[in-house]
């Protein structure tokens, strides 16, 4: 992310400027119970932007408390999106696992020090302890437990002395707050699920509100980065540091997070739609995953640059797919070779063509980049043209092909057609007509692309579209299930023709099929006898630009 001058970088300009703290630490703190995606390309974009525009450093630290949803698959992903992204931790990779020792000694502490005890409440009944946000609530009866008491039930819940749910241990802040989360908040609690890197070891976790402003106080973090949601969780997060004693504490400050439209950011929603089959897995293209957009043809720049326009604000909005789009658009169009395919072939036959004569033309790898050179083009007598691009009776604004009309065809001269073949039902199945050199003097309003039907290759293309069919997905009530919105036309499958060249195109790149949009090799299903492409996005003008949609 650019050094724009949001409220962020200057707030913590001011911290360097007062002598608050003498360098910048961030850190990238995702749980890693599922995969990124693009609202978390925001916040890394922004915490690792943020340590660089100071000359400071970044880490990457995996939040793992929760060991009934976290796993090594999860670790391993997210690093390899972040560095997909563009971004670098270098030595300062954590895992708050790593961390439990520390922290069980930093609850030991509380409870020695009178902020802190082991309360047997069951975890249903606390609602009517803790109350409402507008009246006081009520205390434990065992907020005032000996303190050697509980220093003894909290080292036998660590031994695994106690069931799950039978106990934990609570901060003891103020039962009155107006914010709940100071009202006694869990601080520890018994669960016997095995953690991924510490296994067995342990039967009691930390929550998240005791675990992370720790973690940020041991690594020594100067600027916690967070959304919006989290800003209640402040008073909460100074509380452990200012109880613990860490000096000088982190500074938690909260925007705005990145809201799509058309699609969810919910990682349980996500990963429902993964485990229900409305997708085909967190690497689907039709998903805001990281690793779903890199599948898609997405570039990371045009991810990086789409966050640095959105900006950084505390006002929750909802940003158009559109924006995303453009960006995606603006990277490739410099970027991306050009080649020719056909997804709904209709013939061109022509009539006065010398097929005993091998022809080829040569064509731009890409216009808007002359160093990536020209590649020649196999023609011949019969031509796939896009069925969209001939009409029989055309509209004033039609320009392309039709009776007795010329266009131009890609880099090899004029067809004019003469007359149409048809099936049984009177739909056009070949179009005959002649052909003339580039070097005729034809009037013409249109230019087609072509493949020629001798030299094509069969190509299988996947159409995704959104995934809803309405913009703020959000907005959907409790109430409503947000899968009766999904869009049956996402994904729509064809097959087509192409030019030989995209047989040899490398799984994962994309190219531009010339007026139809920019279309990637798909890195799972491409290979020699299968040649699958994933459409990124359309151009803007493209025939095929409202394809799939809903």
């Amino acid at each position: 992310m650019s050094t724009t001058r949001h409220f962020i970088y200057e707030e913590i300009a001011a911290d360097l400027a007062a002598g608050r703290y003498r360098a910048v630490v961030t850190r990238f703190p995702p749980e890693p119970n599922g995969y990124l995606h693009i609202g978390h390309a925001k916040a890394i974009c922004l915490d690792f932007g943020m340590a660089a525009a100071f000359g400071g450093r970044c880490h990457l630290r995996m939040d793992d408390t929760n060991p009934a949803k976290e796993s090594m698959e999860y670790v391993e992903a997210i690093q390899r999106d972040i560095r997909w992204l563009g971004f670098d931790w270098g030595e300062h990779f954590y895992y708050a696992a790593d961390y439990f020792e520390r922290m069980y000694e930093c609850a030991v502490h509380l409870i020695r020090t009178g902020r802190a005890y082991v309360c047997q409440v069951p975890q249903e009944e606390w609602k009517h302890y803790r109350g409402v946000p507008t009246e006081p609530g009520r205390e434990s009866p065992y907020r005032n437990r000996p303190i050697e008491e509980s220093l003894d039930l909290f080292a036998r819940m660590r031994a695994g002395e106690f069931p799950d749910g039978s106990m934990c241990l609570r901060a003891k802040i103020d039962m009155a707050s107006p914010n709940l989360h100071l009202r006694d908040p869990v601080l520890y609690r018994i669960l016997r699920v095995p953690h991924y890197r510490t296994g067995n070891r342990w039967v009691i976790y930390p929550t998240y509100d005791f675990a992370h402003p720790l973690e940020d106080a041991f690594e020594g973090v100067t600027h916690s980065l967070c959304t919006l949601e989290f800003e209640v969780h402040r008073p909460l997060y100074d509380w452990v540091i200012q109880s613990c004693g860490f000096q000088p504490p982190p500074r938690q400050i909260e925007f705005a997070r990145l809201n799509l439209t058309y699609t969810v950011m919910s990682k349980r929603r996500l990963g429902e739609l993964v485990r229900e089959g409305h997708v085909r897995g967190w690497d689907d293209p039709r998903l805001p995953t990281l690793c779903g957009m890199r599948r898609r043809g997405y570039p990371p720049e045009a991810i990086r640059k789409f966050c640095d326009e959105i900006g950084v604000t505390k006002y929750d909005s909802l940003t158009e797919y559109a924006l995303l789009e453009h960006y995606v658009r603006e990277v490739l169009n410099l970027r991306a070779p050009r080649r020719m395919a056909v997804l709904d072939p209709l013939k061109v036959v022509i009539k006065n063509f010398d097929d005993s004569v091998v022809r080829e033309v040569e064509v731009p790898n890409n216009p808007e980049n002359p160093a990536e050179g020209t590649r020649r083009i196999p023609f011949g007598r019969e031509l796939w043209i896009e069925r969209d691009d001939y009409r029989d009776d055309p509209p004033p604004d039609f320009y392309r092909l039709a009776p007795g009309r010329a266009v131009r065809l890609r880099g090899a001269g004029f067809f004019t057609c003469r007359n149409v073949v048809r099936d049984s039902s009177g739909r056009p199945i070949e179009i005959h007509g002649d052909w003339a050199p580039a070097s005729a003097r034809l009037k013409v309003r249109s230019t087609l692309h072509w493949v020629s039907v001798a030299h094509a290759v069969p190509i299988e293309v996947r159409l995704y579209d959104h995934l809803f069919t309405i913009p703020d997905v959000s907005a959907i009530p409790d109430d409503d299930d947000y899968r009766r919105y999904l869009n049956p036309r996402s994904l729509v499958e064809v097959r087509g023709w192409g030019e030989p060249a995209l047989a040899a195109t490398p799984p994962g790149q994309t190219v531009q099929f010339e007026r139809l949009g920019y279309f990637c090799a798909d890195s799972e299903d491409f290979r020699p006898d299968r040649y699958v492409f994933n459409r990124t996005v359309t151009l803007k003008d493209s025939p095929l630009a409202t394809a799939g949609r809903g």
